[in-house]
């Protein structure tokens, strides 16, 4: 009974249920068949006003002109999820169209939203002010699409494949080699390659620039730092390749004149490479860009996942990622009982708190405090009521 009595929070819990109700009350008149294709229409980002009790946390992430890609990581199970998809929320409430993008292999997303967005398309958000679409990377559905084709039209049926996922130049590359049997048995960060392909369409598409705020739930600790180092080894790998294909170019230039043939024409598979590697150095600026992106670590008051927390933070700093802020999600309240449980958990707690504000590569960070509360989040009305506590 002492512990109920902690973790009850009545009026909360009465404003959530309540914005369950109303919002269940407009998913029933709201209809149902949606497109899982991306818009056509441009959206407009209306103007808004910032209630009187926002603190200057939230105004700069909603009124940054500038500011556009959000990704939040951290070790599995601290709530990235739920942090990422209220913020999406948020940002749609506050006048921006937004898209908040899964790469983690385990979605939670379709969960956390009490909706199916399962299948790699844009699907629409109900229940939100502005427009918000979300979309799940789904690398197992890529393999097994890449598979099918390369069986059904070989490999120009392949090259095809990858150029729509912007990986063209690397089928060309590859030519000689059996990709579908590659993938039978997919290399150490081939998901990431996917999810790396996606933020290119982000970079160069119509349909994604209409988009004023994209938000990334990322993969648990060890993903996500290969997603980020990825442009960096790709752009040196391109510049090898392009290094040898020089010489080689050089030496075949040479034994035809000795021959007295003619000059080959310049083989555009370089300029391919090149703009391969353009595409990639834009993608490495993006995520290093402090001006359109932070990174956001999510965490828990426990000391083992605050020193994961450092040494992510300290990955990032060392890619030159900028991060501002951490989340420490599901903190207890100070106990109003005599909950011998709550009370040890609460100075275990504090114990990995205090670790985090002496820490030499978290102290700088806004650390936000996340409470634990006594409802599961899901659906946009307990985003919402969970984004209200978080991002203030």
């Amino acid at each position: 009974m002492a512990m109920n009595s902690f973790f009850r929070q009545t009026a909360k819990t009465n404003l959530y249920f309540s914005l369950m109700k109303d919002t269940k009350r407009s998913f029933s008149s709201f209809s149902t068949s949606f497109s899982s294709k991306p818009f056509t229409s441009p959206f407009q980002v209306r103007s808004v006003t910032t209630p009187t009790e926002a603190f200057v946390g939230f105004n700069e992430m909603v009124h940054g002109t500038q500011r556009k890609y959000f990704m939040l990581g951290g070790k599995g199970g601290v709530g990235k999820t739920s942090c990422a998809a209220s913020l999406a929320v948020k940002f749609a409430n506050h006048g921006h169209p937004t898209l908040v993008v899964s790469t983690d292999p385990a979605h939670s997303l379709s969960d956390s939203f009490d909706q199916d967005l399962t299948g790699g398309a844009l699907v629409p958000v109900q229940g939100v002010d502005s427009p918000l679409y979300a979309l799940e990377i789904n690398p197992e559905k890529t393999r097994e699409e890449f598979r099918a084709t390369s069986q059904l039209q070989g490999g120009r049926g392949v090259k095809d494949f990858m150029d729509s996922m912007g990986l063209g130049m690397l089928a060309e590359q590859l030519g000689e080699l059996k990709l579908g049997e590659l993938l039978d048995t997919p290399p150490p960060g081939l998901d990431e390659a996917i999810a790396i392909s996606k933020v290119m369409q982000f970079l160069e598409s119509k349909d994604y620039s209409s988009f004023s705020r994209i938000v990334f739930d990322t993969a648990p600790t060890g993903h996500t730092l290969r997603l980020l180092s990825l442009p960096d080894f790709l752009d040196a790998s391109i510049g090898k390749m392009m290094k040898l294909k020089k010489k080689i170019a050089s030496a075949t230039s040479a034994l035809k004149s000795m021959f007295n043939k003619a000059e080959p024409q310049e083989n555009d598979a370089s300029d391919k490479l090149e703009q391969l590697r353009e595409r990639m150095a834009k993608v490495r600026d993006l995520f290093r860009d402090s001006a359109t992106t932070e990174f956001i670590i999510v965490t828990i008051p426990t000391v083992m996942a605050a020193n994961e927390s450092s040494r992510l933070c300290a990955s990032l700093k060392k890619e030159t990622i900028p991060v501002r802020r951490l989340i420490v999600n599901q903190v207890l309240p100070p106990s109003a009982s005599d909950c011998k449980f709550c009370v040890m958990r609460r100075k275990d707690q504090m114990r990995a708190l205090d670790m985090i504000t002496k820490d030499p590569e978290l102290a700088s960070l806004k650390i936000i405090q996340a409470p634990l509360v006594d409802v599961e989040i899901r659906g946009v009305a307990g985003l919402k009521f969970f984004g209200d506590m978080v991002w203030k």
